[in-house]
């Protein structure tokens, strides 16, 4: 669909005057101002145009069995700092949030708090989520999808379906812009793409990351959940350009203006995972489920869930089947359990 079809040729002439005003000042932001703050500039300016009370955007994986969705980078506007850690343990029951990641590109919009599970309920009123509107997109070279959802309270109008035309080729834009500004600082040329590529700020916050770097972190540092880089390797990036170490990992620092450039240097593939985490894979992609993978190896389910959730961003994958294939695993179970 083209930017004539999704901003449509019926909406007042002076709405659509507004929304190439809107786009151009995006252009110059992008030009002018970076990709430090780019999309929270884009988005606010976006704002005069259609008003919304808060926003949050960012890259996420996208949800596989028994691993709910995450957050990995994330920005957002009249939202606290904890907004991203307080959503994850509701994440896996988020029907709005699943259902926006199984429809990229199509801009989705919802209204109540009527989730079939009141714990996402309570979060939403919580910080008056009332009405919502978001989209998605697939980002091949990182491995995780990049979204934007907008947010206004209960006592306001809820977003009309011309507020959606204008977000979807206004985010069509946002999203195209910012890809380009993270290709040019990476300048990416491996068989990975930028999986294991990041870009973050002076501070260690980050403004793109890729599903192996996120893998390799959360494996090195447990309980990592994205946005600002671990402590350690904040402490290290006034030093770029360096190579610094990460546990089994190897990061090379480099700068780029204000920003520093990650790049990993570890095992890509199966031969990247951990012992533990290999094994859980290889029973796991062999029909054992996740609660006798973890009486099997003597593990909590919850690690077992960590476990699996880090060989699928490691390795790039999103069933069952592709991770069989990623890890060579013969077809059936029974005949993994022969050669087991």
């Amino acid at each position: 669909m083209g930017e004539g079809d999704k901003v449509s040729a019926t909406m007042p002439m002076t709405t659509l005057k507004a929304f190439n005003r809107c786009v151009l000042h995006l252009g110059q932001l992008a030009r002018d101002g970076g990709a430090c703050g780019f999309i929270a500039d884009g988005l606010q300016s976006f704002a005069e145009l259609v008003p919304f009370t808060s926003a949050w955007w960012g890259e996420m994986s996208t949800p596989g069995i028994d691993v709910p969705p995450q957050s990995w980078m994330h920005g957002r506007i009249n939202l606290p700092e904890s907004f991203a850690a307080e959503w994850h343990p509701v994440a896996a029951n988020d029907k709005f949030s699943h259902d926006t990641l199984s429809q990229p590109g199509e801009v989705l919009r919802d209204t109540g708090f009527n989730d079939p599970c009141e714990a996402v309920n309570d979060f939403a009123r919580r910080y008056d989520l009332f009405h919502l509107m978001c989209v998605t997109y697939e980002l091949p070279e990182s491995g995780l999808m990049f979204f934007v959802c907008l947010y206004r309270g209960e006592h306001e109008q809820a977003f009309d379906e011309i507020e959606a035309q204008l977000f979807s080729a206004f985010c069509d834009h946002l999203f195209q812009s910012w890809r380009f500004q993270v290709q040019d600082m990476i300048r990416f040329d491996t068989g990975n793409g930028a999986s294991d590529f990041g870009v973050a700020r002076r501070d260690g916050s980050l403004l793109f990351v890729g599903a192996h770097l996120c893998a390799a972190i959360q494996r090195e540092v447990p309980g990592w959940s994205g946005s600002m880089l671990p402590a350690q390797v904040i402490a290290q990036l006034h030093k770029a350009p360096c190579v610094t170490r990460l546990g089994r990992c190897a990061l090379t620092l480099s700068s780029n203006a204000e920003h520093v450039i990650l790049s990993l240097e570890a095992p890509t593939g199966g031969e990247g995972l951990a012992p533990r985490e290999r094994t859980a894979a290889m029973l796991f992609a062999a029909g054992h489920s996740y609660k006798e993978i973890a009486k099997l190896l003597a593990l909590s389910p919850a690690t077992v869930r960590t476990y699996l959730r880090n060989c699928y961003l490691q390795l790039g994958v999103k069933s069952k089947v592709e991770l069989g294939s990623a890890l060579r695993l013969p077809n059936s179970p029974a005949e993994f359990a022969r050669k087991d």
